[in-house]
């Protein structure tokens, strides 16, 4: 605990890394914003649902806890392995900043109506006031986790931690056919070129995620 406390002190009390933070939480509420917009956009121009060569041989199963409260507790099992190394926080906000920036464009290209008789999703999860779940392509659920991983892939017990989520949750929005095939596999390598896409843009930040622990 003492080594914990150390290392946010050392780190909150220079200005440089709390510009850091701070411009990585702006850049996440735009990213939240953008996603929001998008996906009233594609609501509105929502097509028709189209065949699937995997949802058509899956039968539909009520995935409710895994999409909803299984994306809560990703969320606050990342914040304790942010909070645990400070020095993970700028590079990990501002890449998922830019994964959802670019998802929020990537859903307003393609106007597929979601799969026809998915699984139910509570309308009243905070979670779906921001995805209405129109916004299909690319899956984020799949290619969040996959993002941490890639991040963290030094970190053995927490890379494969998060290839584990990442299977658990690309297997669940397929079987709860919320999201098409295409939507899910596509997630994997588009996320890996948004990690490197965050490198290029935050190299001082992806220079302290790597710096050896204290």
């Amino acid at each position: 605990m003492h080594k914990l406390i150390n290392r946010h002190k050392s780190l909150w009390s220079q200005r440089s890394f709390v510009v850091q933070v701070g411009g990585g939480m702006l850049l996440l509420v735009f990213g939240i914003f953008a996603t929001y917009f998008a996906n009233i956009y594609t609501t509105i121009r929502a097509s028709n649902a189209v065949t699937d060569l995997i949802l058509d041989n899956v039968p539909v199963v009520n995935v409710n806890f895994v999409f909803t409260d299984g994306a809560m507790i990703f969320v606050l099992f990342l914040a304790a392995v942010m909070l645990y190394e400070p020095k993970r926080i700028p590079f990990t906000v501002k890449s998922i900043a830019i994964f959802i920036v670019i998802r929020s464009v990537f859903v307003t290209l393609t106007h597929l109506a979601p799969p026809l008789g998915r699984s139910y999703v509570d309308p009243t999860d905070i979670l779906y006031r921001i995805s209405s779940g129109d916004d299909l392509f690319f899956s984020g659920h799949t290619g969040l986790p996959f993002l941490i991983a890639i991040i963290l892939w030094e970190h053995k017990p927490l890379r494969y931690a998060f290839l584990t989520l990442t299977l658990i949750s690309g297997t669940s929005v397929l079987l709860g056919h919320l999201h098409y095939s295409i939507d899910v596999f596509s997630a994997l390598f588009i996320t890996y070129g948004i990690f490197h896409i965050s490198r290029w843009l935050f190299p001082e930040d992806y220079a302290l995620l790597r710096r050896p622990a204290d």
